[in-house]
């Protein structure tokens, strides 16, 4: 294994950016996206010609605003506010300028957070609801295509989450019944001097 890495030539550098989330939440009346903050570092291993490994380690917030009106959530709108250490592996092609890449990742749950937006727009903390209420491990598929330039790189990112959010036998369970995580990213890589 040490002898491979020796000829592996690594780029790396910062990656800020942001996420476009939902949830996909069933027996919702509405649900809108989350804008969250992506950021962490990223690295590139070349491996032979134009095919490379591309991992990074991030913080990633992700999240919906879902509106329900039903029995079992009552009515109003909840807002899921969810905060990850992610890191995902993925094969990189590289072809000119651009790259495309695709893998999974894995990611763990450090904090949640749930509000509910009162129809006059108050917003009251849902202190019952909180990291224990959701599964603390996401992992999923990642698919992106990245222009490459000198000292850094734009990417584009579709992010499918495989695992769902609530934990079973909770009330975020409940109410987010199957509800994975999905988020579009795009970011700005700056690589390292």
């Amino acid at each position: 294994m040490l002898l491979l890495t020796i000829g592996l030539k690594a780029q790396g550098g910062f990656v800020i950016g942001a996420n476009m989330s939902n949830l996909y939440i069933d027996n919702v009346d509405d649900e809108n996206a989350k804008i969250g903050l992506n950021l962490g570092l990223y690295n590139r291993w070349d491996l032979a010609g134009n095919v490379g490994i591309r991992h990074e380690l991030l913080y990633s917030q992700k999240g919906a605003s879902a509106y329900y009106n039903n029995f079992f959530q009552g009515s109003g709108t909840y807002r899921f506010n969810l905060n990850y250490i992610k890191l995902p592996v993925m094969l990189s092609a590289k072809a000119g300028s651009l790259d495309l890449h695709a893998g999974p990742y894995i990611a763990a749950l450090i904090s949640a957070n749930v509000k509910d937006v009162d129809s006059n727009g108050n917003i009251n903390q849902i202190t019952e609801l909180d990291r224990d209420d959701f599964n603390t491990l996401d992992y999923g598929a990642a698919l992106g295509l990245a222009y490459t330039f000198n000292g850094g790189h734009i990417s584009l990112r579709y992010n499918y989450g495989m695992r769902e959010i609530g934990r079973s036998g909770s009330f975020a369970g409940e109410a987010t019944e199957d509800a994975k995580n999905s988020a579009l990213t795009l970011s700005l890589g700056l690589g390292f001097k």
